[in-house]
């Protein structure tokens, strides 16, 4: 009988186990905690999405130049830029996805920015926020809490923003 398993479905793999893994390896002492959030600050539209302003938060990153960042490099700091014109293409390399089955060549598939214009010309949404906002993936949760998160809510407000759209890579 051979040794290995043969299964029809997948073998359940813990990501909390995994973070907690990969942040040791990073030298991190404290385990990883999965964010829990009792009182999510989430709110119903107040208006109809056809007037609704909608800003856009991605993980990704912006970086200069061609370079490619040595790894851990890049800054872990909120950002903001237009989103006219859209970027060519944003830096993803330091997220963690699978970049063996995909990529992220398509600027759409991680930062939709394109659509979300097709969608206010088509009168879905009222329109795109003039600028889209950079979310660092943290470590810290007190970090995102109470520095980033609080940022990018200043942002948003700043430019009208109505609901905000995160795609996470």
């Amino acid at each position: 009988m051979s040794d290995l398993i043969h299964t029809d479905h997948r073998i359940f793999v813990s990501y909390i186990d995994k973070s907690r893994q990969y942040y040791a390896a990073q030298g991190y002492t404290n385990p990883y905690r999965w964010a829990y959030h009792q009182d999510a600050p989430f709110a119903p539209l107040r208006k109809p999405l056809v007037e609704a302003r909608i800003g856009l938060v991605t993980t990704a990153s912006i970086v200069d130049g061609e370079v490619e960042p040595a790894p851990f490099s890049v800054p872990k700091v909120v950002f903001s830029a237009p989103t006219d014109p859209a970027p060519e293409g944003l830096y993803t390399m330091h997220r963690s996805w699978d970049k063996v089955a995909t990529h992220t060549d398509d600027l759409d598939s991680y930062l939709p920015i394109h659509r979300l214009q097709e969608a206010a010309a088509a009168r879905r949404i009222g329109s795109l926020s003039p600028r889209y906002y950079g979310a660092p993936t943290e470590y810290s949760q007190r970090k995102t809490n109470e520095i980033d998160a609080p940022e990018i809510r200043r942002l948003c407000r700043e430019d009208g923003v109505d609901a905000a759209l995160l795609v996470a890579l």
